[in-house]
């Protein structure tokens, strides 16, 4: 039976709206690709990923908390009630290259573990993470707390769905990964180059 509304009211699943769907993967899909076939190749593509998270965006409704009268709870977040959870879903290149999809009834929680190669690359990410999450609310579905084994999370609700359209606040989650790679990639060159020139300076004397 579909879930309602407090008033009664069933719920039409959303991913019936098949023209929605077909209107995202022309239009955004085209926009993103390269991003992951780039770093996560060949284990999924850009298209994959965009996919999964929007028809999961799509299956989001309103639904009342079962455990709390008149409250509307994150059924991801708050996993009281087992039957409103859908399968979670790893996409991954390699243990420190993943993304988690976690879907439920009301609610789709996306964690993102970031590339680390070495030491520099883990030193920068934690402080560029911390920086971001310590600001969570300018972006609306960050989270503060990413999820266990993951360097930052997201989590989008019906309000969020209800308020804004649900193919940017995709495209925003994948300009994001892009945007975040890039920054980490430059500080890493800048710190090599600043290391250099250091060293240099310092070695410059006994020459």
């Amino acid at each position: 039976m579909p879930p309602s509304n407090n008033n009664g009211t069933p719920h039409h699943c959303p991913l019936t709206c098949n023209s929605a769907a077909d209107h995202f993967v022309k239009s955004v899909v085209p926009r993103t690709q390269s991003y992951l076939l780039r770093l996560l190749e060949p284990q999924f593509s850009q298209v994959e990923l965009t996919a999964h998270i929007h028809y999961a965006a799509l299956a989001i409704s309103n639904f009342a908390s079962q455990t709390s009268e008149r409250h509307n709870v994150p059924e991801v977040e708050a996993a009281t009630s087992p039957e409103v959870l859908l399968n979670p879903l790893t996409i991954a290149r390699n243990e420190n290259e993943k993304v988690l999809i976690e879907p439920s009834v009301n609610s789709i929680r996306v964690s993102i573990r970031i590339k680390q190669a070495d030491e520099i690359e883990n030193i920068l990410v934690h402080k560029f993470t911390r920086f971001l999450t310590q600001r969570a609310e300018a972006f609306f579905i960050l989270r503060r707390k990413p999820v266990k084994g993951y360097d930052i999370s997201f989590l989008i609700t019906n309000f969020h769905t209800e308020a804004m359209l649900k193919h940017k606040l995709v495209d925003f989650i994948i300009e994001f990964m892009e945007e975040v790679d890039k920054e980490i990639s430059e500080m890493k060159l800048f710190l090599n180059a600043r290391a250099r020139f250091v060293a240099e300076s310092f070695l410059t004397p006994f020459d």
